[in-house]
């Protein structure tokens, strides 16, 4: 395992270390490499901007790789390339895997495969026709996750993204919401690539300390190539996330008018499994340019939008956090659809930092609008036409909870009717259970 140190000069370096017993499922303890440390700083690069090397590729030469982020000159992100054969020795390559002004340090790096056809998931080392290459930097400026999907030269060690407009920290995120330092890995048992990522805090130190814990990861998703659109990922949660749901409920075609809400009556509401499809009136393009994002929040009305759902919300509305889309004409006549949450109404608390994220999904025109939402009390995570885009939320209800916490529809355009048909089910915890280790049946 190769994992980033600090020396007590609190210099960044790479050290390596070895599974004390390999049989362990666990892996429980490990030992360190006595010549530790395998990689530092290079030139140029200052001694706490070296971290987070990503899982290792071979190449066609039969050389190891891996890059590592860093940046120059305070503000170019930047991608390291190391080879080795031994993974106790480095060589660093002249040039970088990939840069881009103005991003920043970029740390947590992830760089993997994806083949086009968008059915089956890659070892990172995989190389050939129809691949393509994700390189994923967590920007340190923004503590916000960026992906760009382009093209890896093996013989250059060097990648290019398909989009220059799209490339990575000035395109597409992996999350638009509250979510930083991503990773996957490859899964060969399920042939799947599993993304794990990490939710902060958004409340004050102080009841971190006083609730003894702070943060937390997502349910793990898997990610594909999204061979329909072909400039995005699709993430989607773990199928044995199916295996925590209990009884289901289905709506169909419920009409939604506009400026109205629609309770959906299914008991407890703290822990949904939601699949929803939102079917509207043909939208007509105009050459009027509305408001070119998730406006101020679910409120914001236009022609036609927003729609979708209220999720942990109290009877009276007065608290709740709205998961919804936002079509909108731009100015030179089409359509584009933005996937947004609504924090700002979530909590009464005044402690709280909450806000409005999103971005924009693209809806072909064979599709209807569809989400997916996972509610688990105080998170929220949503997944836009089949994963295109994906939005995390740290919330903290103080009305909206157990068993005072409803589900509603709502319809806040001017211009449409919407119909809803979803599916819901409800989730039992997972029950973690203490792992039995030895000692503990003596």
């Amino acid at each position: 395992m190769l994992y980033t140190g600090e020396t007590n000069e609190s210099v960044q370096v790479q050290n390596l270390a070895y599974p004390a017993n390999v049989s362990d499922p666990l892996l429980l303890h490990w030992l360190k490499y006595p010549g530790n440390p395998v990689m530092v700083p290079p030139l140029g690069v200052k001694p706490d901007d070296f971290r987070d090397p990503t899982t290792a590729w071979l190449g066609p030469d039969g050389t190891w790789r891996l890059t590592m982020g860093s940046k120059f000159d305070t503000t170019i992100g930047i991608s390291l390339v190391y080879h080795t054969t031994n993974f106790r020795d480095y060589e660093l390559l002249d040039g970088v895997l990939h840069a881009v002004p103005g991003t920043g340090m970029w740390e947590c790096v992830d760089f993997y495969p994806v083949s086009i056809n968008g059915s089956v998931a890659l070892d990172t080392s995989s190389l050939g026709p129809g691949i393509k290459h994700v390189l994923k930097a967590s920007l340190d400026n923004t503590k916000v996750d960026h992906y760009s999907i382009g093209t890896y030269d093996p013989i250059t060690d060097k990648w290019t993204p398909d989009n220059p407009e799209e490339d990575v920290g000035i395109g597409l995120k992996v999350d638009y919401g509250r979510y930083y330092a991503s990773k996957t890995f490859f899964d060969q048992h399920k042939q799947r690539r599993v993304l794990w990522g990490w939710i902060n805090e958004t409340d004050t130190e102080t009841a971190d300390l006083k609730k003894g814990w702070a943060s937390l990861q997502t349910i793990p998703r898997t990610v594909l190539y999204d061979n329909k659109t072909g400039t995005n990922l699709l993430q989607w949660p773990v199928e044995e996330v199916e295996s925590l749901r209990l009884n289901s409920t289905m709506f169909k075609e419920v009409l939604v008018e506009p400026g109205s809400v629609v309770p959906l009556d299914i008991g407890t509401t703290t822990q949904l499994d939601i699949l929803a499809e939102f079917e509207i009136e043909p939208l007509i393009p105009s050459t009027t340019n509305e408001i070119d994002d998730c406006g101020d929040g679910a409120v914001d009305r236009s022609t036609y939008g927003p729609f979708g759902l209220l999720v942990i919300a109290d009877a009276s509305l007065s608290e709740l956090t709205p998961i919804y889309f936002r079509p909108l004409n731009a100015s030179d006549g089409s359509l584009k659809t933005y996937f947004c949450t609504d924090e700002t109404r979530s909590s009464k608390a005044s402690d709280v930092f909450k806000q409005v994220y999103g971005g924009k999904v693209p809806v072909l025109d064979d599709e209807n609008y569809n989400m997916r939402v996972l509610v688990d009390h105080s998170i929220v995570e949503s997944f836009a036409q089949g994963g295109r885009t994906v939005i995390s939320s740290r919330i903290y209800p103080t009305e909206a909870i157990y068993g005072a916490a409803r589900l509603f529809l709502f319809n806040n355009a001017t211009g449409v009717n919407v119909k809803a048909t979803l599916k819901i089910w409800e989730l039992n915890s997972a029950f973690i259970h203490h792992f039995p280790f030895e000692r503990d049946s003596v």
